[in-house]
């Protein structure tokens, strides 16, 4: 089955794409300001054409898989403790439980 692929590759593609785009210099004053997608909004988007379990299954591994990188950026930055925790929350981007 090709979906679990076809999430880590769009995830990977986010990760290796955003850095690049971050580095370009700002042409003229922008009108309006980007928001940067958390990672929790591209397991949802990567998972918006699946249904029923299948949704489920793949925005789980999708938001382990999304934990698991904030992590390691994390104990890249050598945070720790309880702003460990809230960066994980924000990196991440989880305000609430995860839908179902």
């Amino acid at each position: 089955m090709n979906l679990p692929s076809a999430a880590v590759a769009a995830s990977l593609v986010c990760l290796i794409v955003a850095p690049v785009l971050a580095q370009t210099t700002p042409s003229a004053a922008p009108t309006t300001v980007p928001v940067p997608a958390t990672k929790r909004v591209t397991c949802l988007a990567t998972t918006a054409s699946l249904n029923g379990q299948d949704k489920r299954d793949q925005l789980q591994l999708c938001m382990a898989q999304a934990r698991v990188d904030c992590l390691k950026q994390a104990i890249d930055q050598k945070v720790v403790g309880e702003a460990r925790k809230g960066f994980i929350k924000t990196c991440v981007g989880r305000d609430g439980p995860e839908p179902q």
